[in-house]
């Protein structure tokens, strides 16, 4: 059961928050850390659990849809963070990297402060939005480059 004080999130809001929360956990370490240092330098990030490192199993599934099968583990890092003394987030970030989890949790408990989430849409959401799209273009173009086309000559004589 729910805390009667506790607002549920809209749809649009938690589809929202979780697009953040994935962008901050493909981010860069070193873009996380310095832009927290030039938005909010001064604030706290007080831990709560974490960072961590553990293992995942990654699952598939044969033909992208038939019967799901264990592939193998991956290694991950979880982190649980306090920003102010009331906004809470979390984290888990693919490899060991512990503070990018950090600073990918300390972003999910500021963007959840309404006041400064489009500060954080704006000045870290959407750059690196950019620069991954950016990347997988440069990787599209790359596979591209390398593209046979195979055609079948049929025989006269079959």
């Amino acid at each position: 059961m729910t805390d009667p004080e506790t607002p549920i999130p809209r749809n649009g809001e938690a589809t929202a928050r979780r697009r953040a929360v994935s962008v901050f956990a493909q981010a860069d370490a070193r873009f996380l850390e310095d832009a927290w240092k030039r938005l909010c330098g001064d604030r706290e990030i007080a831990p709560l659990r974490g960072p961590e490192t553990g293992l995942v199993m990654v699952r598939g599934r044969a033909g992208g849809g038939g019967a799901p099968f264990n592939l193998g583990e991956a290694s991950v890092t979880r982190a649980s963070v306090r920003i102010g003394g009331d906004s809470v987030g979390h984290a888990m970030v693919l490899g060991r990297d512990l503070e990018r989890a950090k600073f990918a949790a300390a972003f999910d408990a500021l963007w959840q402060i309404e006041t400064e989430r489009q500060s954080i849409e704006t000045q870290v959401v959407a750059v690196v939005e950019a620069a991954m799209a950016e990347q997988d273009g440069q990787r599209r173009a790359e596979t591209e480059a390398t593209r046979v086309d195979f055609f079948t000559l049929m025989r006269g004589e079959d």
